[in-house]
């Protein structure tokens, strides 16, 4: 019975944040800071703006919501941007790897830190594969407009389409992103804040032009679906503005996180969300939502009004421009895992840095295989279906967290500070879990499946091989 006691009290040790600075492993196990505040900025706007606009609008509005796909990603918005209020306060606070987990270690203890870092690794790798679907839809319609046939048997997941038993583009884009990441984080960076800046070009011709072939009688009935349409079609555009956090995993990348880090989130967010809402508007105005394609919205909405050069213009800007949400979404899984391996959580084998770049390599290139193998081979509604609770789940732990951390230690010195506290990040609390009850039961199925295979894991090994367990001297770890 003791022993029981000792192990129940060893979950709650706390990674100590007085020591939060210092460097962590050994010299094989460090990153280096190489990015200024447009280069975190660029990474945010590059991971929300992108599925949502070119993939997820067109998915949710042919199937979920119609026209109400801009209240959806309004409601996400709120609930996002109340969550976004407490990252930013804990990026400046504890500007570490990992994000989410580390704030939860440091604040809640090792088993709520494992338990939204083990979900992380889920979520963020099933979202690069989700968008890789995306980009391969661009690319199927970009062919078929220039008279190109490729073999049925590649084009898609299996159950997707006649002949259909892969997605080859979408999974070799998966390789090459993980490739990418692997030439270091400056050349990474470089890259994606160019790529950004096209994508964001691309998304304003979409509504400058758009905005000129409006059908007003488009827009009704705005509710088709219902009101419960638009809060379904929330909880599953979600994962699409939300890029700032795994933006936050790359902290310990940051020349001055401590300043820097807050800033960016509050950048990114504010500036994808003015763009979801105008594009939004623009797609639902240009075609009934029935006759949107849902995997290549806007070049069939833009197709339907005579516009097709810009269709084609729009379907490359999609298939570059999504490539930076990939990115960001791959940059912060192998994060989360490279911190939760330096802290012993996982085997130590996978937080080696590469001598010549300093990235974590090993993780970068399994990610990539394990998001090529999700993207070939699942339709990309089932693969989507992967990406929401964790990451809900994971925005409750932080708003908590903060909350805790307020009150606990009003002492420790932070550079942004989330306002109306506790009010702000309780209604990220709600509304998080407010959108997680209109997720699918097979998403819930997953999900217990995905934390039963973590738990074991968590009691077999991380609780007695954690930094914090062998400090401690004892198996139990306690503090």
């Amino acid at each position: 019975m003791a022993r029981l006691l000792r192990a129940g009290e060893g979950v709650w040790r706390r990674k100590p944040i007085e020591h939060i600075e210092e460097p962590e492993g050994t010299a094989s196990q460090q990153l280096t800071r190489e990015l200024g505040l447009w280069q975190l900025t660029a990474i945010g706007v590059g991971g929300i703006i992108g599925a949502g606009i070119f993939t997820l609008a067109g998915t949710v509005a042919h199937e979920k919501a119609g026209p109400a796909v801009l209240v959806s990603f309004l409601i996400a918005g709120v609930a996002s941007a109340a969550a976004a209020f407490s990252y930013a306060e804990f990026a400046g606070l504890i500007p570490k790897a990992g994000s989410a987990y580390t704030y939860g270690y440091a604040v809640l203890g090792e088993l709520a830190g494992w338990f939204i870092g083990w979900d992380l690794l889920l979520e963020y790798t099933a979202i690069v594969a989700v968008v890789a679907i995306g980009i391969s839809g661009y690319f199927s319609f970009l062919l078929g407009e220039l008279g190109l046939k490729l073999p049925a048997w590649l084009l898609g997941a299996p159950g997707t389409g006649p002949g259909h038993r892969v997605d080859l583009f979408a999974a070799v884009l998966c390789l090459l992103i993980a490739y990418l990441l692997t030439l270091g984080i400056k050349n990474a960076a470089r890259f994606e804040t160019i790529v950004v800046g096209l994508k964001v070009l691309v998304v304003l011709v979409v509504i400058g032009v758009g905005f000129f072939h409006l059908d007003t009688a488009n827009y009704r009935p705005f509710f088709p679906f219902g009101v419960s349409g638009a809060f379904t079609g929330a909880a599953t555009v979600f994962f699409a503005v939300f890029g700032y956090d795994a933006m936050s995993t790359a902290a310990e990348e940051s020349r001055d996180a401590q300043r820097h880090m807050p800033r960016a989130i509050m950048y990114s967010l504010a500036v994808s969300m003015v763009l979801y809402v105008l594009a939004c508007l623009v797609l639902t105005g240009m075609q009934n939502y029935r006759q949107i394609d849902p995997e290549s919205g806007f070049s069939s909405a833009f197709k339907s009004v005579g516009l097709t050069g810009l269709a084609d213009v729009i379907a490359v800007g999609a298939i570059i421009g999504i490539l930076t949400v990939m990115f960001t979404f791959m940059l912060g899984v192998t994060r989360v895992w490279f911190s939760m391996s330096r802290d012993g959580l996982l085997p130590k084998w996978f937080a080696k840095t590469s001598a010549t770049h300093h990235v974590p390599v090993r993780v970068t290139w399994i990610v990539g295989v394990a998001s090529a193998l999700i993207a070939g081979f699942l339709p990309i509604g089932e693969a989507a279906e992967l990406t929401n609770i964790g990451i809900l789940l994971a925005f409750v732990v932080v708003c908590v967290a903060v909350i805790v951390l307020r009150y606990r230690r009003p002492e420790l010195p932070r550079t942004f500070r989330t306002p109306g506290m506790p009010v702000v990040p309780a209604i990220g609390v709600c509304f998080s879990l407010w959108l997680i009850t209109f997720l699918e039961w097979q998403t819930w199925v997953r999900f217990v499946v995905w934390f039963l295979v973590g738990l074991v894991i968590y009691f077999s090994y991380s609780y007695r091989k954690s930094e914090l367990a062998r400090a401690d001297g004892t198996a139990e770890g306690r503090r």
